[in-house]
């Protein structure tokens, strides 16, 4: 099939491969909601603060730095709060909770949307492999302690990846968090997108009975400077079959954008791609390593928290 024939498919909900966030929100009024977006300063993180401001939401637009979301939120249209959230810093998580605390933010949903993939070498934060701590810890510990400040509906969004399938046989090498006992670049990305889906199947679970969810998405192949860890060779590659093989930036926030606010979705546990339910692999539905995964992030968040 080409791949002007996927992008013209949809699937159940409307929309697929080709649309947009633009597309996915065209109809919506977000006005008098407020939702965090982490990794707002390029790519898909900020072509997704774009369109919710755009259609009224307040976004609550979160970088590196404060600098970086300001000067990101600068140049959409809409009401914008930007900021400063480092994923690898759990006390600029802290300080950025503390903020809309102080502020008496409450949100109706969370975009768990920054990430790093990839880095050549090992590298570590408190003694973690930085993609794991930074694409999971770093989201777990933001979202567990902005539970108090999600409405009674709020939908958390996390983006995960097709690349969860690429993570360790069993899943999680909860005896090589560090990374000391071996480490490939595209495995241990695997491992922290197969946590992404893992820690929104528990919350999902640990959301029933209320009206909040919990999904996990994957946004499709994009190039964004997500790749800018890859080596120059393969930057490269993906600069010359981009036009041909990958999604462009409208139509890798589509599923984050059309997950976070179609009135229409009930779904909580589960696993979008092209803005519709898709399979996750067998591992990502284990329950037991979901817990296990919850309770080792728990312990890890104690451990490292100021």
């Amino acid at each position: 099939m080409s791949l002007a024939s996927m992008l013209r498919r949809k699937g159940p909900t409307g929309f697929g491969a080709g649309s947009t966030a633009d597309d996915v929100t065209r109809d919506l009024d977000l006005s008098g909601s407020t939702i965090l977006v982490t990794g707002i300063n390029s790519g898909i993180g900020f072509e997704t603060m774009r369109v919710l401001a755009l259609h009224g939401a307040r976004v609550v637009a979160a970088a590196r730095t404060e600098e970086k979301a300001r000067e990101a939120s600068a140049k959409v249209v809409g009401v914008t709060l930007p900021v400063a959230c480092e994923l690898s810093d759990p006390a600029s998580i802290v300080a950025c909770v503390d903020l809309l605390e102080t502020q008496g933010v409450r949100l109706d949903a969370v975009i768990c949307n920054a990430g790093i993939m990839a880095i050549p070498r090992l590298e570590q934060a408190f003694g973690y492999e930085l993609q794991f701590f930074t694409n999971h810890i770093g989201h777990f510990i933001l979202v567990t302690r902005l539970l108090d400040r999600l409405t009674e509906d709020a939908r958390v969004v996390v983006v995960s990846s097709g690349a969860h399938r690429a993570a360790p046989t069993g899943g999680i090498e909860f005896d090589n968090l560090s990374g000391e006992r071996g480490y490939r670049p595209s495995r241990a990305y695997g491992q922290s997108k197969l946590a992404n889906l893992l820690f929104a199947k528990e919350l999902a679970r640990r959301f029933e009975g209320t009206a909040r969810t919990a999904d996990a998405v994957h946004p499709g192949v994009i190039h964004t400077n997500l790749g800018r860890s890859l080596p120059r060779a393969a930057q490269a590659g993906l600069s010359i079959v981009s036009p041909l093989v990958l999604k462009s930036t409208g139509q890798g926030a589509a599923t984050q954008c059309f997950v976070a606010t179609r009135p229409d979705l009930a779904a909580s546990g589960e696993y979008f791609a092209d803005c519709n339910i898709a399979r996750s692999s067998p591992l990502s539905r284990d329950p037991e390593l979901a817990r296990r995964l919850w309770d080792e992030s728990e312990r890890i968040a104690r451990e490292v928290l100021p």
